[in-house]
């Protein structure tokens, strides 16, 4: 494949050869117009037509080779295009299957935090219930607590008032005693008075 700046340099020369032949003509035609001769200006006439045509063959295959030049570079262009796009279509079904891979990893990590999270919720909800059983059971018991330390309040205070009482009735007897010992006292010094 030839330079760019060869290709110039012979695009340069082709047409240069084209203008060439036409000033050719051109002068020869000036040239034999001066003689004055039919049949120089005829011949000469001929040959410009022909050196014309040349020129022109000669610009058109020029033409032609920069079309076909072009219609290659678009055609290369459009190669390299076609690798970078396959390439970056290689490279988005990469990311795409990494993206999926890192989506579905997290997708079953959420599930099982989401499991975890339901287990979490039923362990909390069994010791919500668990707690509140144990609650009841305590108030329960504190309030049968209460009710026993009231009994016990009242069997002491009972007792209490067992003692006083027991005591109040161990002075009666102590006073009944000292009366019955006054009146058996009583009693028996008239037998010994008697006697």
């Amino acid at each position: 494949m030839a330079s760019p700046n060869a290709r110039r340099r012979q695009r340069s020369t082709r047409l240069t050869v084209a203008v060439a032949l036409l000033v050719v003509s051109g002068l020869a035609v000036a040239g034999a117009v001066a003689t004055g001769s039919l049949v120089v200006v005829s011949l000469t006439a001929a040959l410009a037509v022909l050196l014309g045509a040349a020129a022109t063959k000669i610009t058109h295959s020029e033409l032609l080779q920069s079309r076909r030049d072009a219609a290659r570079e678009r055609a290369e262009q459009a190669q390299a295009y076609r690798r970078m796009e396959a390439e970056r279509v290689a490279e988005n079904q990469a990311f795409a299957r990494a993206m999926t891979e890192r989506i579905a990893e997290r997708q079953l990590l959420i599930h099982d935090l989401e499991g975890e999270l339901a287990a979490a919720h039923r362990r909390v909800a069994d010791t919500t219930l668990k707690l509140g059983a144990e609650a009841r059971r305590a108030d329960q018991a504190e309030q049968r607590i209460e009710t026993e330390a009231r009994r016990a309040d009242e069997a002491d205070e009972r007792a209490a008032e067992a003692i006083v009482r027991v005591s109040e009735l161990e002075q009666e007897i102590d006073v009944l005693r000292s009366e019955l010992d006054a009146w058996l006292a009583m009693a028996a010094e008239p037998v010994k008075q008697r006697a």
